[in-house]
C-alpha cells in the first residue's frame, strides 16, 4: 500500500506539469500564429513558449493537431456570432454586423485569416467547424436579399473572396497603419447594398504617399 501510494503521489504532478505544459504551448502558439500565421514552425512556438522542442512535439506530434486545439473553438465562436444574427430584427444590419466583427477577428489574427480561409490548414475539428458556418452564411445572405436591402447577385461564396480582400490589406499595412483595413471593408461592405442610400462615412482617412512608400519599404521584410 505504501509503495502503490508513493507511485500516485509521484504521478500526478506529473499530469499536472503536463496540462501546464499543454496549456503554456497553446497560449504561445495563438500569439506567433496571430503574428506570422502559417509559416509558423513547432520549433517557433517551442521557442516562444520557453520550452524545449521535444516538449511540444511530445502534445503535439504534428502542425495539424495544434492548429486543430487552437482554432476550432475559434471557429464555434463566429459560428455563434452567425446565430446570434440571425436573430436580430433588421436582416441587413445583422448581416452587416456579423462582416464587420469577423473581419475585425481575421485582421487581428493571421492565423485565424488562414485557417478559415484555407483548407491546407487544420484537422478533423477545424474541417468540421468550418463546415458549420457554410449553411449559417446562406441563412444571413437569404434573409438580407428577401428584405430588399442585398443586391441580388451576391452569393455565400463571395464572403471568403470579401474576407481574403481585407485580410490582404489588414497584412499589407499591419506595421504603417494597422487600422486602414477598415477604410477599404467599408467601400466593399457599402458595394453589397440593392439600394444605396448614399456612400457611408469611411472610418479613417487613406494613406499620404510617405505612408504609402513606408508601406511598401516594411512589405515582405
Amino acid at each position: 500500500m505504501t509503495r502503490d501510494t508513493t507511485r500516485t503521489a509521484t504521478t500526478r504532478p506529473l499530469r499536472r506539469d503536463a496540462e501546464r505544459n499543454r496549456q503554456r504551448i497553446i497560449a504561445s502558439a495563438r500569439e506567433v500564429f496571430r503574428e506570422r500565421g502559417f509559416e509558423t514552425t513547432l520549433d517557433d512556438v517551442a521557442h516562444h513558449a520557453g520550452l524545449g522542442v521535444g516538449t511540444v512535439y511530445r502534445r503535439f506530434p504534428n502542425k495539424e493537431h495544434l492548429v486543430d486545439a487552437m482554432f476550432a473553438d475559434r471557429l464555434e465562436g463566429i459560428g455563434r456570432l452567425m446565430s446570434e444574427s440571425l436573430t436580430k430584427p433588421d436582416p441587413y444590419q445583422a448581416l452587416l454586423d456579423f462582416l464587420w466583427e469577423a473581419a475585425a477577428l481575421i485582421a487581428e489574427d493571421r492565423g485565424l485569416h488562414d485557417v478559415m480561409l484555407s483548407t491546407a490548414f487544420g484537422h478533423d475539428k477545424v474541417a468540421q467547424a468550418r463546415d458549420r458556418l457554410i449553411p449559417l452564411a446562406q441563412e444571413l445572405i437569404r434573409r438580407a436579399k428577401e428584405a430588399g436591402e442585398l443586391r441580388a447577385d451576391f452569393e455565400p461564396e463571395d464572403v471568403p473572396m470579401l474576407f481574403k480582400m481585407i485580410g490582404g490589406v489588414a497584412e499589407y499595412t499591419h506595421r504603417s497603419a494597422p487600422e486602414l483595413w477598415r477604410r477599404y471593408a467599408a467601400l466593399l461592405f457599402d458595394s453589397l447594398r440593392a439600394r444605396p442610400s448614399g456612400p457611408s462615412p469611411l472610418p479613417c482617412p487613406a494613406l499620404d504617399i510617405d505612408a504609402v512608400r513606408d508601406t511598401m519599404d516594411n512589405w515582405c521584410r
